[in-house]
């Protein structure tokens, strides 16, 4: 493909010659490698039906094929390339693709960014190389790839278990993309793809994504993450998949400070912040759980049921079984459906006389005698309006003559197949699905999750998130430049001046160079002052002695006094700009707003309490930059310290929607300072009833936060 064709060719098309691949090229082929005999079986072991090469420089027979002692010794057209070669030998071996023509290559070699120091400088110029020579690279201290669908596997390691489904499945590890594959088919959940991005010096998880968000045969994403490079990519393509129905199910390291030093050790992966992260999937649609048994149950359930926002019926034959689920339900969040008294007569109607209409039903040990019983009971409870998805607790038998059981089974597929609604069977504990409790549940048309109770659940309250997070999609905002301003505000003062030529409403202040100039500055104000130094150098004033607070105007000179002295002996370097000296507001309630730069995903939106109680309670939410209003309001209701919105035992009570609206002012506000603003803080914004006010800013820019 020349350069002007790849460049007008989309993600799906410019991929499909690596993922999709027709003619394979093993290249340093050796059957001294474990690694390269085990690439060459695998395409026997899924039966490839492509061209495959082998390339050895010394020439002769390797794994039964002539050698060619180069690419372009190989006279044909080959898609994509496996370099298996030392590393002295990489940029050579690109060169040589390049001139046969190869436009895709995976990169088994390691001793790259993962090593730090000179690795992350070689990883740089091997992606300049590739870049230069129009080469798209997976890896490097990379194991490849599988295509279940095509069977096309450029893989160098053995193949999980075989069970074609339509679960992508795309990590930055390779070796833990295997252990996840083993696990999804003990568990019944089959994959389209398998997809290691190891280093990603060029090809990378989101770019990945996007393939696989045009991608047919795939209904699921599911990723293992170390870190997320190009954040922007991802974030648009998680957006293009929500409006395509395509869920997203996250798997990150880095809540810890150990797992954050094995990864750079690993891939050469910086983690990130796992609190913006969190806020990123919460944003984006994207569902983050934080275990491999939640992320294959998630993944099975939405391979075979499509979500929904709505309430769940459950039904189980044990009533201490019931009551587990309910509890758990509680636990994570999970909406089950309040009855209607409509459905419950029909229940009452249904069940014997020692049963109890409830949700979750308790089917009694009246179903051992009449099985029938958990046919009719999933049409009752789906006819319930409130219902929009039956979850029946029972396990699927394992081997035949378990005859109950699988008269039990046939009545549970009776009932979902008579009503017009999802229904899903989840195993009442983790348990492997053997292929006759597979094909069994298949024949009777069952979506089966066998991840037990808790990860059967959990995975249900995920569909249930995602599904009300795509019916509320909006349209994805983005920074509008007609908006970038030219002001670089650095002081206090500059900076609540910024704000308000952003509409923010600000509190009025004047500046005192003198005891003077400070009480004449109070009495024009005619009522109890503050006053703040004022220094570019100071960021917590009160720590120094810089504020204070409830000041007659006749006491004005004298708190202007206390206060430089205050600073000058703790702080001496201090450039000293004079006081501000500002109106005392009445009690309300003080919100921390601040705007801040993550290295991977860009300005982020911090809301909380604040004043003095920021760094103490360190109650936030966090959301991407731009937000509405709407997902202010989302971030109020996440706060530990909503009630006091709310004017909790006697407090004020404040209008949220004003709240919302001035912090989103506040965040388009950072946008416009541009990609050199490190963090814009607005603490305390006072809410009050009937007004919202700024009554102090900050601001740090890049250089300034540099070491």
């Amino acid at each position: 493909m020349n350069a002007q064709l790849k460049a007008q060719a989309g993600p799906h098309a410019r991929l499909d010659g690596l993922l999709r691949a027709r003619s394979i090229a093993l290249v340093g082929a050796t059957e001294r490698s474990t690694w390269s005999n085990g690439a060459f079986a695998n395409f026997g072991r899924l039966g490839y039906e492509g061209n495959i090469h082998v390339v050895n420089h010394n020439g002769g027979r390797v794994h039964g094929i002539n050698a060619a002692t180069s690419c372009r010794a190989l006279g044909e057209q080959v898609d994509a390339a496996l370099l298996m070669v030392p590393i002295r030998a990489i940029e050579a071996s690109l060169q040589d693709l390049h001139e046969a023509g190869i436009d895709h290559a995976v990169i088994l070699t390691s001793g790259f960014a993962e090593m730090g120091g000179e690795g992350v400088a070689r990883q740089a110029s091997l992606a300049a190389l590739a870049h230069e020579k129009g080469i798209h690279l997976l890896g490097p201290n990379c194991l490849g790839f599988i295509n279940f669908i095509d069977r096309v596997p450029i893989w160098t390691i053995n193949l999980p278990t075989r069970l074609t489904g339509n679960v992508a499945l795309i990590s930055q590890s390779g070796a833990t993309a295997s252990y996840i594959a083993e696990f999804a088919g003990r568990q019944g959940v089959g994959l389209s793809y398998i997809v290691s991005t190891g280093n990603e010096a060029d090809l990378n998880v989101a770019r990945i994504v996007e393939y696989m968000v045009d991608d047919e045969a795939t209904r699921v994403i599911c990723l293992f993450l170390e870190t997320s490079r190009d954040a922007q990519t991802l974030a648009a393509a998680a957006q293009r998949a929500l409006s395509a129905g395509k869920p997203i199910i996250a798997l990150k390291i880095g809540t810890s400070e150990i797992t954050a030093n094995s990864a750079l050790a690993h891939t050469g992966s910086l983690v990130g912040d796992d609190h913006v992260f969190e806020a990123a999937c919460r944003q984006l649609g994207i569902i983050r759980v934080h275990s491999v048994d939640d992320l294959v149950a998630t993944a099975g359930l939405l391979s075979q049921v499509q979500p929904r926002s709505g309430g769940v019926g459950m039904l189980a034959i044990s009533g201490g079984i019931c009551e587990v689920a309910a509890d758990r339900a509680e636990v994570i969040g999970l909406q089950l459906a309040e009855l209607s008294p409509p459905t419950h007569e029909a229940l009452k109607y249904l069940m014997p006389d020692f049963g109890t209409p409830h949700n979750p039903l308790d089917v009694t040990g009246a179903a051992v005698l009449e099985p029938s019983l958990f046919a009719t009971s999933i049409r009752a409870l789906a006819d319930d309006p409130a219902v929009e998805l039956v979850a029946c607790l029972y396990d699927v038998p394992s081997a035949p003559l378990q005859s109950y059981s699988e008269q039990v089974i046939t009545e549970v597929g009776a009932g979902f197949a008579a009503i017009g609604k999802q229904g899903v069977l989840l195993s009442v504990t983790p348990r492997p699905v053997v292929d006759y409790s597979r094909l069994l549940a298949e024949h009777h048309g069952i979506p089966y999750i066998a991840a037990g109770i808790d990860r059967g659940l959990s995975a249900i309250a995920g569909a249930q998130w995602w599904a009300r997070k795509r019916a509320e999609q909006r349209v994805p905002l983005a920074a509008n430049d007609a908006l970038q301003s030219d002001a670089r505000p650095s002081t206090e003062r500059e900076t609540l001046d910024y704000l308000a030529s952003q509409g923010i409403p600000v509190i009025p202040a004047g500046i005192a160079a003198d005891a003077v100039q400070a009480r004449v500055i109070a009495h024009e104000i005619g009522g109890p002052v503050a006053l703040k130094i004022a220094s570019p150098d100071i960021a917590h004033k009160s720590d120094v002695g810089g504020v204070q607070l409830n000041i007659s105007p006749a006491n004005a000179a004298d708190a202007y006094r206390q206060i430089r002295v205050a600073v000058a002996a703790s702080r001496p370097e201090a450039r000293i700009d004079g006081v501000l000296v500002s109106p005392m507001r009445r009690k309300g309630i003080e919100l921390l707003v601040g705007a801040f730069r993550d290295p991977q995903w860009g300005l982020v939106l911090a809301v909380g309490l604040g004043g003095v109680w920021v760094e103490l309670i360190k109650d936030t939410s966090l959301r991407l930059l731009p937000v509405t209003p709407d997902d202010v309001l989302a971030m109020l209701s996440e706060l530990r310290a909503s009630p006091l919105l709310d004017g909790y035992r006697g407090g004020p009570r404040v209008d949220r929607n004003e709240v919302a609206d001035v912090i989103t002012r506040i965040g388009n506000a950072a946008l416009a300072l541009g990609p050199q603003l490190q963090s814009l803080e607005v603490n305390p914004l006072l809410a009050t009833p009937g007004h919202v006010e700024a009554l102090d800013g900050l601001t740090r820019w890049i250089e300034e936060a540099a070491p």
